[in-house]
């Protein structure tokens, strides 16, 4: 069924929302996590065809464009759900006098998944980097013997790492 619209993303979305939330729906086993992750990713579309309407509209393939987007977004919600299985881990094993509230919980599981996000835009290099420096506390002249990467380089991966995690999110 064709739909009029002189929007090629209004006109996507109609055409190919049932079919997105079926593919979704087969992956995930849940009718309602497979309706908000088509959302997810109609939303990305939207915004990655933001002032270039003319890229939408020349889409030849538009369910496969919309399965490699929709794959990136199920990735993102697995990564989250081992994110947070691990966070409700870490805090079963906490003593219940030092576990946070409820409220702080939320808080504290939506800036990991909010850091989580930032180190999954960064480029490859720069997040095996500044994992390195941040987590195992290894020095620059260490991670790049570790890892075979020039000094210098090792530095402009972590002022890019800085960078991009000190910059305000929109």
């Amino acid at each position: 069924m064709r739909v009029s619209s002189s929007d090629p993303i209004t006109t996507l979305y109609s055409e190919h929302r049932g079919w997105l939330h079926g593919w979704l729906r087969k992956k995930l086993g849940c009718a309602h996590n497979a309706a908000d992750l088509a959302q997810d990713t109609f939303i990305r579309i939207v915004a990655a065809f933001k002032g270039n309407d003319d890229a939408a509209t020349q889409l030849r393939e538009p369910r496969a464009y919309l399965t490699t987007v929709a794959t990136r977004v199920l990735s993102n919600h697995y990564r989250r759900l081992s994110l947070e299985r691990a966070y409700i881990e870490a805090l079963r094993l906490m003593p219940e006098a030092a576990a946070p509230s409820p409220e702080d919980r939320l808080v504290i599981l939506e800036t990991l998944n909010e850091i989580d996000a930032l180190l999954d835009a960064l480029p490859h290099k720069a997040r095996i980097v500044f994992l390195a420096a941040q987590l195992d506390g290894l020095t620059y002249n260490q991670i790049a013997l570790e890892y075979g990467i020039a000094p210098r380089s090792v530095r402009r991966y972590m002022a890019l790492a800085y960078e991009r995690c000190l910059a305000p999110q929109t």
